[in-house]
This record gives C-alpha cells, structure tokens and sequence, in this order.
C-alpha cells in the first residue's frame, strides 16, 4: 500500500481556478426506508437545485439510476440540462433493482451491493444500465458511481470494459459496515490502478480516472470517540456521529456549513485540482429523506447551499465529472505532486 506522503495526485493547472465538481446520485424517494414500490416525486423538485447552481456557474453530474432513468418528469428535466449544456448524465447503479432481476445473493439483505453479485451479474447489469441511459438520454456515458459506495477492481475494469472514462465512488477516510473499506486511499484525484483501486497508476498507464468525493479526517477526539462507540447499538452510534463525526463531507447535513467552507479554504490552499460536493435527489424534496423531512429543514439546506456555492465561486470554476475528466486525460505531461 502507498502511504500518504507517496500517493501521487494531480495537482491544479498553473493559471487555471480549481473545478467544483457537483455529484447528485439522483434515484427515487427515501430508498432509505427499504420502500416496496420505489416512486420518483423527486423528479420534479429537482430544477430548482438545478437553476441554484446555473447561478454560480457550475455544472451538476446527476448520477442517474434506473427508476429514474423511466421517469419521464426526470426524462424531460434531464434533457433540458442536456440541450443547454449546463451539466452532465451519469450512471448510478442500485444492482438490487437494476435488471436483469436476480435472486438475492442474501435473502437478508434487501439492497446488496453490485460487487455482492457474481461478475457475470455484475456484466450484465452494467450493460443494461448503460444501455437504457444511452437509449433514453442518446449520449454516450462516461462518468459514474456505485450504488451505496460498493466498488472494487472487478468494478472498475467493468466500466473500462463499456467506455466509462470517470468514476467517484471512493470515499476516503470512510469504512462502510456493509461495504468497502476506503480507509488508505487517496483522497484526491488519480488514475486507478485496475489489479488494486487504492493504488494509483501513472497517466497511461489506465485510463479509468478516480475523483474520490472530497472528505476530511475530523479531530483526534472525534475519531477516538467514534472508535469507541463501534460496539454500541446503531442508534448510538448515529448520536455520537452527529455530534461528533469522525470526518467531514462535502455534503450539507443540516448544521456543518463552516466544516463544508473550511473544506473549501484548506484544498484550495493545498493547491488540490478539484473538489467533490455530494447530495442525492430526493434530498430536494421534503420527505424525501431522513434528513431533511420537512419544507423547513429543506429550507435550511438551501441557505448553507447558497453561501457555500456563493463562496466556491469566487475561487472555484464549474465543471462535469467528465469535462473535468477530459481535461485531466488530455494533458501531455500531467502535473504530479506529492500530498
């Protein structure tokens, strides 16, 4: 394993402002709540967020799966971003309810991970992901991210394998209890090695591009008290991660908009080319998740939204997962630089 001082990571373009990559994993409504029948009213809260971040200039990636790609209030949201030119559609997939339908590989869990899937499963989902998001969007695709964060090699030369040219699903800092563990790993911007997705393969040397979404260790106290609650039941555990989390995201919570600036102002001061900021759809729309349950809470969100983009922009520039990937993937010597 690579440790931190030696990880190669891409740094900024000299000239060139750092890109504020948004990531929307855009699904149906409250698929925390293990719903019977998936609904997609989500869809139509949606522009709103949209027209916030037109208005700051950047440009959202809406990560998109399956009963929202057969949306058609999605549909027509999504084309309009297309025809404007003012974002990007990329692959989400929840391998639970993306056909082809298969048994469970366990009956207990009612939302596996794709990776949980023989890789022949795994082949076939991805291709008729792919597919129907082509078929229904008439682009090629290009940038994606796992459902509930559950990548691994295999993975990886899967979507090399249909074309894909950029990935996020990595959360450094982050071991999932049911997933994959992405403590160790890079946590900036770099070329991912298909026999070991922590390792970092020179430029030309793979051409799947990792942008891991952009966290932060937390303070010592914090970790160690986390640490300490692993035993707890969830529900404490979950007290003692709002209170006191372990790391910091990207993504709004309801109360960590000065985590999120000060995110903003330490990777621009480590020269980083980019940042990650993440939300799901339905966390547009009140109800739509546990989090932000209600018109004031979603409220709220859109306050911390609006003075966090209203501070990115003024040192950050907007970009797609791909446009950025495209950029990184056409340079003839990329700038290299140790953490």
């Amino acid at each position: 394993m690579i440790v931190a001082s030696e990880r190669p990571t891409i740094a900024a373009e000299p000239g060139s402002p750092p890109a504020f990559l948004i990531t929307i994993d855009t699904e149906g409504d409250n698929i925390w709540s293990n719903p019977r029948e998936v609904t997609t009213r989500n869809s139509l809260f949606l522009p709103r967020f949209q027209a916030l971040c037109e208005r700051y200039g950047f440009k959202p990636t809406w990560l998109t799966n399956y009963e929202m790609a057969r949306c058609r209030d999605y549909q027509d949201f999504a084309r309009d971003v297309q025809r404007r030119g003012t974002g990007e559609i990329g692959m989400h997939l929840h391998a639970w309810d993306s056909p082809p339908i298969v048994p469970l590989p366990s009956p207990d869990e009612p939302q596996p991970l794709l990776i949980d899937f023989a890789v022949s499963t795994m082949r076939d989902k991805v291709a008729v992901m792919t597919d129907v998001l082509e078929d229904t969007f008439g682009t090629k695709m290009t940038s994606h991210r796992a459902g509930r964060w559950g990548f691994n090699a295999a993975y990886a030369r899967l979507l090399v394998e249909r074309g894909y040219i950029v990935d996020c699903s990595v959360t450094p800092h982050v071991a999932w209890p049911a997933g994959s563990d992405y403590t160790g790993f890079p946590d900036d911007a770099y070329f991912l090695d298909l026999d070991d997705i922590a390792r970092a393969a020179q430029p030309g040397a793979a051409t799947l591009l990792e942008l891991p979404v952009t966290i932060a260790p937390a303070g010592t106290v914090a970790r160690q008290l986390n640490t300490a609650v692993r035993h707890l039941p969830s529900l404490a555990r979950r007290a003692v991660a709002r209170l006191a989390p372990a790391v910091h995201w990207l993504r709004p919570s309801g109360g960590n908009l000065s985590a999120m600036l000060e995110l903003l102002r330490t990777r621009r001061a480590q020269n980083r080319s980019y940042v990650e900021f993440m939300l799901h759809s339905s966390e547009f729309m009140p109800g739509g998740s546990p989090r932000f349950d209600t018109e004031a809470k979603i409220e709220r969100l859109y306050e911390d939204m609006e003075q966090l983009f209203e501070q990115a922009a003024k040192a950050f520039r907007g970009a797609t997962l791909t446009e950025f990937a495209t950029e990184v993937r056409s340079r003839p010597a990329p700038a290299l630089s140790p953490l």
